[in-house]
């Protein structure tokens, strides 16, 4: 291949990426541009049964806000310009709440931004997707496992033992009795 073939063809991505069109926002775009704010939530806290609600503005203007949580208010104040704030909602283990962001404002009637439904799945206090200890304890209140009975290896060679026993003894009972001489 000819250099100047391989100069073209080194060419070509960068003059590509000159010539097409493309776009670099500085704050990521809201999901209708309309919203003064968007509402994200974090995976539910399993020890302490809690999840984190995140209301992001991003408009250059102050945003008011009303958090409820099955339509009983949580919280409610304003965003700064370009600022995320969190809030934490307490969900019951087993059970689950509709979470709801509405935008406040004096002039017209709340409007709803994003609503969710979160749900607590954890069992004994943890998610089963997590490691066994990160920074937490097994079970309720023990930093230890649960007895769930005696260990399956231990079984086997008890077995295996048992085996041997019992095999010692028939090949000792069978080399007494054969090959038996008789004098006469």
């Amino acid at each position: 291949m000819r250099i100047g073939t391989r100069l073209a063809l080194a060419a070509l991505p960068v003059g590509a990426t000159l010539l097409l069109p493309s776009a670099a926002w500085a704050w990521p775009q809201p999901d209708n541009p309309g919203d003064p704010f968007t509402m994200s939530t974090d995976r539910v806290a399993c020890g302490r049964g809690r999840v984190g609600v995140n209301l992001t503005n991003d408009s250059g203007e102050v945003a008011s806000y009303d958090l409820q949580s099955d339509s009983q208010t949580v919280a409610t104040g304003s965003i700064e310009a370009h600022d995320t704030i969190t809030r934490n909602i307490r969900v019951g283990r087993g059970s689950s709440v509709r979470v709801e962001a509405f935008s406040v404002d004096e002039d017209e009637a709340d409007s709803l931004i994003d609503s969710t439904l979160i749900r607590n799945d954890c069992p004994w206090g943890r998610r089963f997707d997590q490691p066994p200890y990160a920074g937490g304890t097994w079970g309720r209140r023990s930093g230890r496992l649960p007895y769930t009975g005696p260990p399956a290896d231990l079984w086997g060679k008890l077995a295996t033992a048992g085996g041997l026993v019992i095999t010692g003894g028939i090949i000792w009972w069978y080399g007494s009795i054969w090959p038996r001489q008789t004098y006469s």
